[in-house]
């Protein structure tokens, strides 16, 4: 059974009169179990493959090998099935036309869905939204599925539908299915994936070269295979009065999850984390209290994991009203270090956009901003990324030159890394 484990990082204190309450809550879990054997019933996993024309003889084989691999890495039992995708979406396997779209996975499965893949063919065109409908369609055909995960690879843009379709598809999506997205090359647009990954509890990331497919997909899908907790949500409660401001996954990444939250009382909201496995996740909650004078404390905020209606852990955000200057001024590090990471997020994006509308000026001061952060916060993936875009000059001010030539490879690479945080703690 899963054990879930919760700690609070703040300072508690605020001056007389002070309103605003911030924390880093940590959740831990452990003994998670795997995907479907151990958590509240089956598991679903679809395996999305971009065969639009542009993906081309190299990529299309890579696509394929990578597919079979991650067939390899589902567990038996699980539920699963392969779409193919260019202009439309295609039912790779199983092969049917009516009832169940998924079947569970076992030996004799296994390898007819390897035959399937093994006609995959380049042609056509790119609407993700269709494959995103069809998997939808595809999970709610099995009625009885508590996870439900998708990898999908592309390869270009999303060229034969309308940005509002493709928003549509999203939309109608949340809450059904978490989606891993990786795009394989350098013609298709980061922004574009990244909205179906942020919205649909997923990661996106670039895989460079074709031949690094089939290990990507593979460490996809045995973390999602070792996710042994489906559909938990993080619990907030507040007392009568107080505010919400934000509330933020801040690590492993950056997720915002803000207007997600579903009311479950007056004073309670649960926002959506996904499912787990053995990790820890931090998240940043900042709560406006009514204000109080010398001498006063309260609970500012009750923050819970909780699956279905079972409550796994709880921490507790606290509020103490001061008149010392010493207590009351301090920045609590693990909030600190947060909010760094959070404005390091943003000002990569805001850089390399402002650097692809030949803003150069904008490009400079945000990458520069972006640099003083990724060193202050020690966050050397980041670093490392930045030193391929520009040329870090004075780090502690944050100066930089952009480069000229730089590879597109590079800057994907960066973007993609934005909201991968690291932790202050070991």
């Amino acid at each position: 059974m899963a054990l879930f484990t919760s700690a609070v990082y703040q300072n508690e204190f605020l001056p007389d009169g002070g309103t605003d309450v911030n924390a880093i809550v940590t959740i831990a879990c452990s003994g998670a179990g795997a995907a479907g054997q151990t958590g509240s019933g089956d598991a679903g996993e679809i395996i999305i493959v971009d065969t639009s024309g542009s993906m081309g003889t190299a990529n299309m084989q890579a696509a394929k090998q990578a597919a079979m691999v991650a067939l390899d890495h589902i567990l038996d039992g699980t539920y699963f099935a392969v779409v193919a995708g260019n202009h439309k979406a295609y039912l790779a396997y199983p092969m049917v036309q009516s009832g169940a779209g998924m079947v569970r996975m076992d030996a004799r499965t296994r390898a007819e869905a390897r035959r399937a893949i093994s006609f995959f063919r380049s042609d056509g065109g790119t609407a993700m939204g269709n494959w995103l409908n069809l998997a939808r369609a595809l999970f709610d055909s099995i009625g009885n599925l508590a996870q439900k995960h998708a990898i999908l690879l592309t390869d270009g843009e999303n060229h034969n539908e309308t940005p509002q379709q493709l928003d549509a598809a999203i939309r109608n999506s949340i809450g059904q299915f978490q989606v891993d997205c990786r795009g394989v090359g350098v013609d298709w647009k980061v922004p574009e994936i990244r909205s179906i990954a942020q919205a649909l509890l997923g990661t996106v990331d670039i895989i460079p070269n074709p031949s690094q497919l089939g290990q990507a997909f593979a460490e996809l899908m045995q973390k999602s295979m070792g996710r042994g907790v489906a559909r938990a949500d993080l619990r907030v409660w507040i007392p009568q009065g107080a505010q919400v401001l934000f509330v933020r996954q801040v690590s492993p990444t950056v997720e915002d999850l803000s207007t997600r939250g579903v009311p479950v009382n007056p004073l309670t909201m649960a926002y959506p984390t996904g499912s787990w496995g053995d990790e820890e996740r931090d998240y940043h909650l900042q709560v406006r209290l009514p204000a109080k004078s010398v001498g006063q404390e309260q609970l500012a905020a009750r923050v819970q994991l909780a699956v279905g209606t079972e409550v796994l852990t709880q921490g507790l955000v606290k509020a103490k009203w001061s008149s010392d200057t010493n207590l009351t001024a301090q920045i609590n590090p693990e909030v600190a270090h947060y909010t760094g990471q959070t404005e390091l997020a943003v000002a990569i994006q805001e850089g390399l956009a402002a650097k692809a509308s030949g803003d150069e000026r904008t490009a400079t001061t945000k990458l520069g901003r972006a640099a003083q952060l990724a060193v202050r916060t020690g966050n050397a993936e980041a670093t490392a990324k930045l030193r391929k875009v520009v040329d870090i000059d004075n780090a502690e001010t944050g100066t930089v030159r952009l480069k000229r030539g730089v590879d597109k490879a590079d800057e994907m690479a960066l973007d993609t890394a934005s909201t991968k945080t690291t932790r202050i703690r070991g």
